[in-house]
């Protein structure tokens, strides 16, 4: 008899990491989402475990509302089936952030299949932990180059690193950010998402592209470069670096970077 292995589902874990809060603090926050938008519902810790491990998929959609009222991103961004076709590029009318933005998901992509990930090379390395990234890009609506800040907490399965942001830890308020990567040895790439304050600059526009960076030999470090299209669909680039600060994502350590980076 053969045991059906199930594909945890590390976008929804990284992104409760980033909330700071356990399962059972997201399981009470989903049952008070529920209450408040009148369909209360029974979600419970076993159920967050549930859809962690990769046994459940698919949630009603009374958990889907709430999962996405308590983490604000849709829930194809969480690591379950998308509920419907995804993305398009849109200009958002402020003189362009140069990224390409889009009104879908936070990670952007559907997780990989079990049978998928297992034809996949597994890293070597684990790069679980909290890093500081650090990115720049031209902004062409002010004519100059601004650095975006995050402390991010990433969690790792297999070659699968998956990234989100801690709440306060962004250089500007209210921008989370969140990563999906592939480890290939010293190689990672994947997409990237950063959801803009509603009050800032860009009036909350989402912007999404593609990163690829090398992990130096300390482990410690990755560099690369971002890329993503204009408002005018050109292609911009520009520099990318993680910087390892801490092994852990404790509940300690998680308070202890949930500021915003000098």
């Amino acid at each position: 008899m053969t045991t059906e292995v199930h594909a945890p589902n590390d976008a929804l874990r990284a992104v409760r990491i980033g909330l700071r809060m356990s399962q059972d603090d997201l399981a009470k926050a989903l049952r008070r989402a529920g209450v408040e938008m009148g369909e209360p519902n029974e979600a419970s810790k076993r159920l967050v475990q549930r859809w962690e491990s990769g046994i459940s998929r698919s949630p009603r959609p009374v958990y889907i509302r709430a999962l996405e009222r308590v983490t604000g991103v849709p829930v194809e961004s969480l690591g379950f089936a998308p509920q419907a076709p995804m993305a398009r590029v849109q200009g958002d009318g402020t003189g362009g952030h140069d990224m390409a933005p889009s009104t879908e998901g936070i990670v952007g992509v559907a997780p990989a299949s079990a049978d998928t990930r297992a034809g996949q090379q597994t890293a070597g390395d684990n790069f679980s932990g909290i890093w500081l990234s650090r990115y720049e890009y031209y902004s062409s609506g002010r004519d100059d180059a601004y650095e975006g800040r995050h402390y991010v907490a990433f969690v790792q399965h297999g070659n699968r690193l998956t990234g989100r942001s801690l709440n306060g830890a962004s250089l500007n308020p209210d921008s989370p950010l969140s990563l999906d990567l592939t480890v290939d040895r010293s190689v990672v790439t994947g997409t990237w998402t950063e959801q803009t304050a509603a009050d800032g600059y860009y009036q909350g526009a989402c912007y999404h592209g593609a990163i690829q960076m090398l992990v130096e030999p300390t482990g410690r470090r990755m560099a690369g470069k971002w890329v993503g299209f204009g408002k005018d669909f050109d292609v911009n680039t520009g520099p990318w670096e993680l910087r390892l600060m801490d092994t852990s994502t404790s509940k300690a350590a998680l308070e202890r970077y949930s500021v915003p980076p000098e």
